[in-house]
Parts: structure tokens; sequence; C-alpha cells
């Protein structure tokens, strides 16, 4: 997605595609003026959900995980947000996503929110 973004800027940047939308999955009818991207992405939040079961398959796919969200991170020189829920239930998990009456928390929000400030943040770094 994030290569397409690049495509996508680089493209409606030399006007040859104008309005095209690469990130679209595959339509070449383009969007509203309003909503067409014209630049890549300032910032990426991986969103997903682990949920342990009865075997170590957990932690080794939490460890890769972390892993490759740090290295994409790195390649790509642009802010990756750690939006990966590692729970013990369903339940738990349920609870995280503010879906719990009472006793939960959207994650989701604090996601953005840090996807927004760091998207800014690295802007001025660069």
């Amino acid at each position: 997605m994030y290569a397409a973004s690049q495509i996508q800027a680089s493209t409606s940047t030399a006007g040859s595609s104008a309005g095209v939308d690469l990130l679209s999955g595959g339509s070449t009818t383009p969007p509203p003026a309003a909503t067409t991207a014209t630049k890549p992405f300032d910032a990426i939040v991986a969103i997903g959900c682990l949920i342990k079961g009865e075997t170590m398959h957990f932690e080794y796919i939490c460890e890769s995980v972390s892993h490759a969200l740090m290295r994409i991170q790195v390649d790509l020189g642009v802010p990756v947000v750690f939006g990966v829920l590692a729970c013990l239930s369903e339940e738990q998990a349920l609870a995280r996503a503010g879906l719990v009456e009472g006793k939960s928390h959207n994650h989701g929000e604090d996601w953005g929110e840090a996807a927004v400030e760091m998207g800014v943040n690295a802007a001025k770094w660069n």
C-alpha cells in the first residue's frame, strides 16, 4: 500500500494519471476530487489482533509481527504505529477494541492520534 501511495503521488504530480486512485482496489473510476490522495502516506497504522491459543504459535507470531513492523519503519523511513492487540482471550480483545460496555477502551483512536502526531513530526525531522 505504501508503494502504491508513492506511485500515485508521483503520477498525480506529473499529471499523467491524475485522478486515478491506485489504492482503491483496481477501479479506474476516479473518486471525488476531495478524496483523491496526492502524496505518499505520512504514517502507517498496522492494525491487527492476536489471541493466544494452546500452542506457542502466539509468541512466535507476536515476535515476528513486531520485528517486521519495525523493519518496515526503518526501510521506508515512515512512522509505523504498532496497532496490534496481543490478547489472552476473545473477551479481552473485544474490550481493547472498545466493544465491551463499561469496561473497554478503543485503542484505535489512540493509534490514529499517534499516527497523525508522528506524521507531522517526521515531516519536521526530515
